[in-house]
């Protein structure tokens, strides 16, 4: 049996702030630029440059390829520390200020998973750095982010195994997203409000 593509880690955030972008990016192959794409390119930066520094005895890994065979799981964090005492903190780039988003620690959790099968270590905590405040949100992976993680993954291989594009939701997520263009919600849910009316235009009353 042929194994199944791997899904990327950024899938997962995706799929959380919208399932359809997750189809678009991830099935698709579809992006386009706007201007928080361009910010958080910007702060991504200097941690997508693969390397890594090392402070008070803290090695600080930049870039880090990750996996989970597992979970069927593949991508990169931004940054991993490994400090003197063994425990390793990963920590998730985000543009913007410092404030909770559940698809950001989803991700981050995600990325703990990974290195938890790869090291064999546990890992129960890590952070998002708010690039827009310069400040570090400790995120703490718990059962319910990890329960959160498997249900999102089975979510979008259950969608790719489809190749359905999940429907648009034409609210105010839409303002923010770079496909907004190529997704087009506001068109598709009038069209298909439209086709629903007309299929109840003409049933008897009663029925």
């Amino acid at each position: 049996m042929e194994a199944a593509d791997p899904i990327m880690l950024s899938a997962l955030q995706h799929w959380s702030y919208c399932p359809r972008q997750c189809a678009l990016i991830h099935v698709e192959q579809a992006f386009d630029e706007n201007v928080f794409t361009m910010r958080g390119n910007a702060a991504h930066e200097r941690v997508d440059d693969p390397g890594f520094e090392t402070f008070e005895g803290v090695r600080a890994e930049r870039a880090l390829p990750v996996w989970s065979d597992r979970l069927g799981l593949i991508g990169k964090c931004d940054v991993v520390e490994f400090h003197p005492d063994g425990h390793i903190f990963p920590v998730e780039y985000k543009h913007g200020k410092k404030r909770e988003k559940i698809h950001d620690d989803l991700q981050l959790a995600a990325q703990a998973m990974c290195l938890e099968e790869m090291t064999g270590k546990t890992i129960t905590r890590g952070a998002i750095y708010h690039h827009g405040s310069r400040r570090r949100r400790e995120v703490a992976i718990t059962q319910e982010l990890r329960d959160k993680v498997e249900d999102t993954v089975s979510a979008i291989r259950a969608m790719m195994d489809s190749g359905k594009l999940p429907p648009p939701v034409n609210d105010a997520r839409c303002k923010e997203c770079s496909l907004n263009e190529i997704c087009q919600p506001q068109a598709l849910t009038e069209r298909a409000v439209r086709h629903s009316l007309l299929e109840t235009l003409f049933e008897p009353e009663g029925t």
